[in-house]
């Protein structure tokens, strides 16, 4: 599973997917933490359409942390101030890079997490859909 399907997962899903998978390598490798979870500002980017070109739409208030297992690098990112969350997602995103064997059989929770985040979606869409209005029958 890629990185950033795997991290929606994780920002969108249920916060208890994420402890538990982060827990799970906290409790048996040695975790170093080379950034403290702190907060920053990031650009976001966007592309203009009429001219195909870039530019800066403003900046988004993000809580980033790294930590370090085996030698390998994990970094969590997210928007908003939530050091806990960014903790665990930087201890996963490492454990994939040195690629432990506990992450094989996180796919499956991953995809599970997945399958309810869509539901959830499909439940907000059908929600809005039902106050849509049929602008044909207005005039009648």
């Amino acid at each position: 599973m890629k990185r950033k399907r795997r991290t929606e997962i994780l920002i969108n899903g249920d916060r208890n997917v994420a402890v538990t998978l982060a827990r799970e390598i906290l409790g048996k490798y040695v975790v170093t933490t080379i950034e403290e979870p702190n907060d920053g500002l990031v650009m976001v980017k966007v592309r203009e359409t009429a001219k195909n070109s870039l530019f800066y739409l403003g900046e988004v208030y993000v809580t980033e942390c790294k930590v370090e297992i085996n030698g390998h690098i994990g970094i969590g990112i997210l928007k908003g101030y939530d050091p806990d969350l960014t903790y665990y997602l930087a201890v996963i995103d490492a454990a994939y890079h040195a690629q432990l064997q506990e992450t094989d059989k996180w796919k499956e929770a991953l995809l599970a997490e997945e399958a309810r985040i869509n539901e959830r979606r499909k439940k907000s869409f059908r929600k809005v859909l039902k106050t849509k209005v049929n602008f044909e029958t207005m005039d009648v």
